[in-house]
């Protein structure tokens, strides 16, 4: 019985398929310091098969909703058995949950208010269809 593992080193194709990255998006975490490659003499870029599992991981990250300077504050809790350095990627992960549920409830409160102009509209609407049509008042009778 024959096993094959991954190459030593991998051309950015085989690390897109093995990750479901987009090549572009490859080199953009290579921009932003998240992975790292080697380049070949003619220029392509080689990583290490220990970047597959980095990959997959920077892109959970990015899925819940963290932005590249965060995920780049967080990404040495890998590399690293530092208590601190453990402590203070929770304590960004915590951050950014908190920021984003700030965030959310800024949305559910600006829906409601465009909600509560909605109804006013469709009262204003159905009013106008009642009665003819009403002078401005709220300058929610836009028609649709």
């Amino acid at each position: 019985m024959t096993s094959t593992s991954p190459p030593a080193t991998m051309r950015i194709g085989e690390v897109a398929r093995l990750t479901g990255a987009s090549a572009r998006s490859l080199r953009y975490y290579e921009q932003q310091g998240l992975i790292h490659s080697a380049r070949s003499g003619g220029g392509q870029r080689h990583y290490a098969a220990t970047e597959v599992a980095r990959v997959r991981l920077i892109r959970r990250l990015f899925d819940a909703g963290l932005g590249s300077k965060v995920i780049a504050q967080l990404l040495p809790c890998v590399d690293s058995d530092d208590t601190d350095v453990h402590e203070e990627a929770f304590g960004t992960m915590v951050r950014e949950r908190d920021r984003l549920t700030a965030d959310i409830t800024r949305l559910v409160e600006t829906r409601d208010s465009l909600n509560a102009l909605i109804d006013a509209n469709a009262r204003h609407r159905l009013d106008a269809d009642r009665h003819g049509p009403l002078p401005p008042g709220d300058g929610l009778h836009c028609e649709a």
